[in-house]
């Protein structure tokens, strides 16, 4: 049996059919392009509500059984950015050291990363890890955040 792997872009636009779901698609094709493992893909677009995002996330860990669950989008400061929170309230643990990590990495190529709330935490087997919502700092936190995991792991 594949691994499962949760992908959740936070957007209300695209939620509404506004724009093409271009973040959470772009996580996808890292994900093909970097695992040799084989993988099933769980694939959902939410706007930016809390509670929508918890129900989410929830479903994710605990009926579909993603290893990993990415999010991409809602982690900056504005009023509607809450996957952050809805992370927080849905993890046993949190894990900041992924936020501190993908920040670092993302003030390499622009300063407005420190406005970033990017964080990671555990609920039940599963690993969630928020993005931020374009595909270019997408491919940099992975980047940053895979790299340390196969460094890790030789």
């Amino acid at each position: 049996m594949s691994p499962k792997i949760g992908v959740v872009n936070v957007s209300d636009r695209a939620s509404a059919g506004v724009y093409a779901d271009t973040p959470g698609q772009s996580c996808v094709s890292l994900l093909r392009e970097w695992l040799a493992t084989p993988f099933e893909v769980d694939y959902r677009v939410v706007p930016d509500e809390q509670a929508v995002i918890e129900d989410e996330l929830r479903r994710m860990a605990d009926v579909a059984g993603c290893c990993l669950v990415l999010t991409t989008g809602g982690t900056g400061p504005a009023p509607r950015d809450v996957t952050p929170e809805a992370t927080a309230a849905v993890c046993e643990k949190l894990l900041p050291g992924f936020g501190e990590l993908m920040r670092a990495a993302s003030l390499k190529f622009v300063a407005t990363a420190i406005l970033s709330r990017q964080t990671a935490g555990i609920r039940g087997r599963t690993l969630i890890v928020n993005l931020p919502g374009r595909p270019k700092a997408i491919r940099e936190n992975l980047e940053a955040v895979f790299r340390r995991f196969l460094t890790a792991s030789i």
